[in-house]
C-alpha cells in the first residue's frame, strides 16, 4: 500500500488530491506550510514524509494504523493522515 501511495505521488496536483482524499483541509495547510518551509514542492514533500513515517514509526505507531485501516473506507487516505500526522507532531 505505501508503495502504490507513494508511486502515485508525482505532481501536485495528485499529492493535493490525494491529501484531499483524507478529508482535511488542515492538514493540506499544514503540510503546504512545511513543504514551503523545507524548500520543497508539495509532491516531494508529501513523498518524503511517506518514508519517513515508513522508516521511522514505532511499533506501537505500526499497530494503531493497521486498526485504523482495518475500519476505514479508504485506507490509502487514512495511511496518508496518519503519517502526517504522526511526522508533524515531530516537529
Amino acid at each position: 500500500m505505501l508503495g502504490d501511495l507513494l508511486a502515485s505521488l508525482t505532481d501536485e496536483t495528485t499529492a493535493v488530491e490525494t491529501i484531499l482524499g483524507a478529508g482535511d483541509l488542515a492538514l493540506l495547510t499544514a503540510v503546504r506550510e512545511q513543504a514551503a518551509a523545507a524548500g520543497v514542492e508539495l509532491a516531494a514533500y508529501v513523498s518524503q514524509t511517506v518514508r519517513h513515517y515508513a522508516n521511522e514509526a514505532t511499533d506501537e505507531e505500526w499497530i494503531t494504523l493497521m486498526g485504523a485501516i482495518n475500519r476505514s473506507p479508504d485506507p490509502g487516505a487514512t495511511c496518508l493522515k496518519r503519517a502526517f500526522e504522526y511526522v508533524l507532531q515531530q516537529h
